[in-house]
């Protein structure tokens, strides 16, 4: 673990962002940094996320952390949260992470390796688990908090090809449908994130961005609307795609 800033700790709590790339993961962090947040930020590469932590701290001004974890292992999942929870109270857990493909997809069915299969479930599903059984309770007993779950267009909908992404974000928005029915009268709001469509760079200021891929900025712009919602109006599952896609 590594602190990014002399600051001391945010009095609004820790942001931890689990899956933290250069797209929406990293576009995240910074959102909720410049909101104020102390951010932790956890991913397998912990030279590139210290990277991003330091980028993001010198961006916002916030004191930030990189933890590695590997979602995979329930063991690193608890070593993790408890670097996490020694930052302070989580207020909010973004569960971001996805095991790429063996091969680049679409792949035959009869070509996937049980290990891959199992991998993929583990990474996109019980690693969300883990996570968030780790700061559920603290959560329930401060009768507030938020959790959000990045899925994808193979949440939804299974495609040729995708059995191992598909059935790791099924279970995924399964876990994600049980969790808020269950917490949602204790206060703790938890939202499953549809992501329809390829995720780009962040917009450059003359505007460039390729028609059909999200700006992970803009998606970041609606994962801190889900958690400043007003208790009367929650978003359960909210589907996203760019204005230009088919």
């Amino acid at each position: 673990m590594r602190s990014m800033s002399s600051c001391s700790t945010s009095p609004r709590g820790i942001a931890a962002v689990v899956g933290v790339g250069p797209k929406l993961g990293r576009s995240i962090a910074r959102k909720f940094a410049h909101e104020g947040y102390t951010v932790a930020i956890l991913a397998r590469d912990l030279a590139k996320l210290s990277r991003f932590a330091d980028e993001i701290a010198r961006e916002a001004k916030a004191q930030v952390f990189a933890i590695r974890i590997d979602c995979a292992d329930s063991k690193s999942v608890r070593e993790a949260f408890e670097g996490v929870l020694s930052l302070g109270f989580v207020e909010v857990l973004v569960y971001n992470a996805c095991e790429p493909p063996e091969t680049c997809p679409p792949t035959s069915f009869t070509t996937v390796s049980v290990e891959s299969f199992e991998r993929s479930l583990a990474v996109s599903a019980v690693g969300a688990f883990h996570c968030a059984q780790q700061v559920i309770p603290g959560m329930v007993e401060r009768g507030r908090g938020t959790i959000i779950f990045t899925g994808s267009s193979a949440s939804v909908n299974g495609f040729a090809g995708f059995c191992e992404q598909s059935c790791g974000k099924f279970a995924l928005r399964g876990l994600s449908q049980c969790l808020a029915r269950e917490f949602q009268s204790s206060g703790v709001h938890i939202a499953h994130v549809v992501i329809d469509g390829g995720i780009g760079i962040p917009r450059s200021p003359r505007g460039d961005q390729n028609a059909f891929l999200m700006d992970p900025d803009a998606l970041a712009q609606t994962y801190w609307h889900i958690h400043v919602q007003d208790k009367g109006a929650w978003t359960q599952e909210i589907d996203l795609r760019s204005s230009s896609s088919r």
